[in-house]
């Protein structure tokens, strides 16, 4: 499958993570060495929206194909006849402009989390792929992980019997006011900024993956959002944000979902994961727990459900990536296109839709409200 990938200024900061040229190069590394033998992709071009001369580096920089195309603009990316498929890491103010740029001009789109910064953005994303029979995935990469797998198998089996609830966290525990002051995207405003829509995605997906798409699609239903955010002083994002969801109709009747994110303190408080699980699925026959980090696991444990007595029967599970892990969704998405799906089975239109909808309703509970040239489905905006 043949990627363009297009990203901006904020992406290349170390501090964001850089998570297109860590997808990028996960997109080099040989299928064999994680198993996967019937899809293989390649990258023919990049796009940045300040000059071809920083895309071009980029390319340089994840070792891609020399014939690999630079452009400085999106608009330029979009023409280009040799690309199945855009990957879309700008910040996710910019999003749903983007998508909709490509999805416009007729091309397949793999877009970062969090998908939109509004469900009504995402909903328009949705109708737009479906009317032009374009593919169309939220990039959730966790969700692919063999790990995630694995555990929401155990789930639907019903291993730890009836789950009923699901702790999961991810806290950064920065220095905030030092170390991104106020201009930083995850503090600013305008690039839609703040703890939930960029950490708050991965706890919000293992409550989703574990208490919401196990269960059969005809079951799913919406959960109440019940939340409290605290602000960032400087420029009002959320710099905590906690949210309790209750999953109605459930195996086990009803099921607590708990996401927690916060930018002063840290799930791994001491930066060797001694502060583990970051992740706790609790069910009446035993309990899972995830080391962290959420975004990329590599390790969990099963604990059975005992009386006290004996020694304990504790199963732990190492999963290896051989890589950065980034590479997995990739697989799914090229699998998807060759199959001709419109959207992937590990995480479904709706279901995005739905994250996006439990988020809008956490931020209107708490006055959280971005400028409304990021939070319009007016399409083209300048931003």
């Amino acid at each position: 499958m043949t990627y363009l990938t297009s990203y901006d200024q904020a992406d290349s900061d170390p501090a964001t993570g850089g998570i297109a040229q860590t997808f990028t190069k996960d997109l080099m590394v040989d299928p064999s060495t994680r198993e996967v033998t019937d899809v293989k992709h390649t990258v023919v071009a990049a796009a940045s929206s300040s000059s071809a001369e920083r895309a071009k580096k980029f390319l340089q920089d994840c070792k891609c194909p020399p014939d690999a195309a630079a452009y400085g603009s999106y608009t330029e990316l979009v023409k280009d006849k040799n690309i199945d498929i855009i990957y879309i890491a700008t910040p996710h103010s910019h999003h749903y402009q983007n998508a909709m740029l490509c999805l416009e001009a007729g091309k397949h789109v793999l877009c970062e989390k969090a998908f939109t910064v509004n469900a009504d953005q995402a909903k328009k994303l949705v109708e737009t792929a479906k009317a032009k029979k374009l593919f169309l995935m939220e990039a959730v990469w966790t969700r692919y992980f063999p790990l995630s797998i694995q555990i929401r198998k155990m789930i639907t089996d019903g291993s730890i019997g009836k789950v009923h609830r699901v702790i999961a966290d991810l806290s950064f525990g920065q220095n905030v006011e030092e170390d991104w002051s106020t201009e930083h995207r995850m503090v600013n405003m305008d690039l839609a900024g703040g703890a939930m829509l960029d950490l708050g995605i991965y706890p919000i997906t293992w409550v989703f993956q574990t208490l919401y798409h196990t269960q059969p699609a005809s079951s799913r239903k919406p959960p109440s959002v019940v939340s409290s955010i605290s602000k960032y002083h400087k420029t009002g994002v959320d710099e905590m944000t906690s949210m309790i969801l209750t999953f109605r109709g459930t195996p086990a009747g009803e099921a607590h979902g708990i996401a927690l994110t916060n930018f002063r303190v840290a799930t791994d408080v001491d930066g060797h994961h001694s502060g583990k699980p970051a992740i706790r699925i609790q069910g009446t026959k035993g309990e899972i727990q995830v080391d962290g980090p959420a975004f990329r696991p590599t390790h969990y444990r099963i604990i059975p459900k005992g009386d006290g007595s004996g020694s304990p029967n504790v199963e732990e599970v190492d999963c290896p990536v051989p890589g950065h892990g980034m590479f997995w969704e990739a697989d799914e998405a090229g699998r998807c296109l060759r199959d001709g799906k419109q959207e992937s089975d590990g995480l479904p239109w709706e279901e995005s839709i739905v994250i996006m909808e439990t988020m809008d309703q956490v931020r209107k509970q708490n006055g959280l409200v971005y400028p409304h040239k990021i939070e319009t489905t007016d399409y083209p905006v300048d931003l």
